[in-house]
């Protein structure tokens, strides 16, 4: 694909079609690495695990017998309604 940097407002920027960016697994909103090798650019998507916590497993510590109770937030602060 052949495409040109483009200006936009202060910014460059890159146009991509929708077949390059599923090529690569990668949605318009999604965080990439943009790195220089050798003077190439290179995009790749950044890959999270969300969260990284099994619940199961979270839900195991909680000590059995535990109660839940309400806590204590201070005095309300600014405008807010209580």
């Amino acid at each position: 694909m052949i495409t040109k940097i483009q200006k936009w407002g202060n910014s460059q920027g890159l146009r991509l079609s929708k077949t390059v960016l599923s090529d690569a697994d990668i949605d318009v909103g999604d965080a990439v690495d943009v790195a220089v090798h050798k003077g190439a650019v290179i995009v790749t998507p950044v890959r999270r695990v969300r969260g990284g916590h099994d619940l199961r497993a979270l839900v195991r510590r909680v000590p059995k017998g535990a109660k839940p109770g309400e806590l204590a937030w201070g005095s309300p602060v600014g405008r807010e309604v209580w």
